[in-house]
């Protein structure tokens, strides 16, 4: 089926939302913004929430915009969003309360209460996941510890995305990919029920996984009242957890490709077809989570942006305003390898001020004083191309298999200061594009679903055909291994 049709995917973020329309012309896509809104936590009593009733609002809103544009309703509607935070819901299908964020502090202390009943080790085994304190299990055995009432009159447990599929349609199931990122599930096995029961988590409240791209029940009658429609469309549980999703959406992503989620964080791996929860593995630090097309997703995480963006906002406070493109051109002038920062060192978690942090973590390792914008700039995007070349040296070792392109999707791909960087330090072939992959690969997995496409091969040829990616060759890669030995040598004495 190759006619043309419209899907609306609904790309939720941390910071923000937004309902975008995918149009398939038969042969590629187009993508158009139809509405955006913020979306941040909420403090309530002391805790931290999601405002899951005004989101929702603002999907409808979406879909209302849609239906002033378009005259015939979408081939489907699709959501994806960020992993670990859930919804519970009682034996009537009624939300219990406002969902956790996952900042919330009540998972404080937790994995190491966790540990003492379960072996880190063989959580990993179990799961392939790496712990973090915001990861699912942690927020539902504080639950257990805390005896919240909510959890005993829970009946299903719904992954963020879920739950807005579950309004659109009235499905309770969890999709794969977001599964995958509670540490609670087993990739191509399950739910890990006996690491549960170990600790007490109610496993009635988990209902059943389905793969992405798997088409559920149509949008509700009393939705399409409230949003305006004349007829039902399909709701179609996508690659969900968006990461899944933005990898779907690259194109020549094959086994000698290295993918790069580049934001605020940075997400880095490749493609199998099974986990690796190996030693080596684990003591890198990588996690094993779904992939679009049942592949999984071995990645690190890592920090990205966030070093440079908070610089901005300090400057900014400061008077000084400075657009990303002033920020590009003043890093592009000034002199090469001033600091060499280990992104990820516990200074730069959330300083008062990331500038100063920086100038004291240069101070530390006895470096010079970055004084100017252009030299921190610099800093920051040397430092995380020089992150990216450790991390692709340890999915080397960890997979064995030698990794020729690097494939950079995300906001950070427009940056080619960065890109070029990247491709220096790494000597390898870098490739940019698309910019909006998650929202790519939500319409994508939705098309095939609703039979427009085949597969995942021939949706990344058609997006491949629906955007202008760019390709960046290494440049002066021997400056680079004199500055990778010097970042080693920071990150041992720091």
């Amino acid at each position: 089926m190759t006619q043309s049709a419209h899907f609306v995917a609904a790309d939720l973020g941390a910071s923000s939302g937004r309902l975008m329309v995918g149009s398939w012309d038969g042969r590629k896509f187009s993508l158009d913004e139809l509405h955006r809104f913020p979306n941040s936590g909420v403090a309530i009593g002391g805790s931290l929430h999601w405002d899951v009733s005004g989101i929702w609002a603002e999907i409808q809103r979406g879909l209302m915009l849609y239906r002033e544009r378009f005259q015939d309703p979408p081939a489907a509607i699709g959501v994806d969003a960020w992993g670990v935070d859930f919804a519970l819901l009682d034996a009537t299908g009624e939300l219990l309360g406002n969902p956790y964020h996952y900042r919330d502090s009540r998972t404080d202390g937790i994995p190491e209460l966790v540990f003492q009943q379960i072996d880190p080790r063989q959580l990993f085994q179990s799961t392939g996941v790496q712990t973090m304190q915001i990861n699912t299990i942690f927020q539902l055995y504080s639950m257990v510890r805390s005896a919240d009432p909510k959890l005993k009159a829970a009946e299903t447990l719904l992954m963020i995305p879920d739950l807005f599929h579950y309004f659109l349609c009235g499905e309770r199931v969890v999709e794969n990919t977001e599964a995958t990122t509670t540490q609670m599930y087993s990739p191509n096995k399950g739910w890990a029920r006996e690491v549960l029961e170990t600790l007490e988590i109610p496993t009635r409240i988990l209902p059943d996984v389905v793969r992405p791209g798997t088409q559920l029940a149509p949008v509700q009658t009393g939705v399409l009242r409230d949003t305006g429609f004349n007829r039902s469309f399909p709701v179609v549980a996508v690659a969900s957890h968006d990461t899944a999703s933005a990898v779907a959406a690259i194109p020549g992503m094959d086994e000698d490709s290295v993918f790069i989620s580049s934001g605020t964080w940075s997400l880095m791996g490749v493609e199998l077809r099974e986990p690796i929860t190996s030693d080596q593995a684990y003591s890198l630090g990588f996690t094993n989570e779904g992939g679009a097309d049942g592949s999984i997703l071995l990645i690190k995480n890592l920090t990205g942006l966030w070093l440079l963006q908070e610089c901005q906002r300090q400057w900014s406070r400061e008077g000084r305003h400075y657009t990303w493109s002033e920020i590009s051109s003043m890093a592009a002038t000034a002199p090469a390898f001033a600091c060499v920062l280990d992104v990820d060192a516990s200074d730069f978690r959330a300083p008062e001020n990331m500038h100063y942090a920086i100038a004291e973590y240069c101070h530390r390792t006895m470096q010079p004083n970055p004084e100017t914008i252009g030299v921190v700039a610099r800093g920051c995007f040397e430092s995380l191309a020089l992150k990216y070349r450790s991390v692709l040296e340890s999915l080397e070792a960890v997979t064995a298999r030698r990794l020729d392109t690097i494939r950079i999707v995300g906001g950070g791909c427009l940056n080619k200061l960065l890109c070029q960087m990247t491709a220096d330090a790494c000597n390898r072939t870098v490739v940019s594009g698309p910019v909006e992959a998650s929202a790519f690969g939500n319409v994508m997995l939705q098309a095939i679903a609703t039979g427009h496409l085949s597969n995942i091969g021939a949706g990344r040829a058609a997006i491949a055909a629906s955007i202008q990616c760019v390709s960046y060759f290494p440049q002066k890669t021997d400056v680079w291994d004199d500055a990778y030995a010097r970042m080693e040598h920071t990150q041992t004495h720091a």
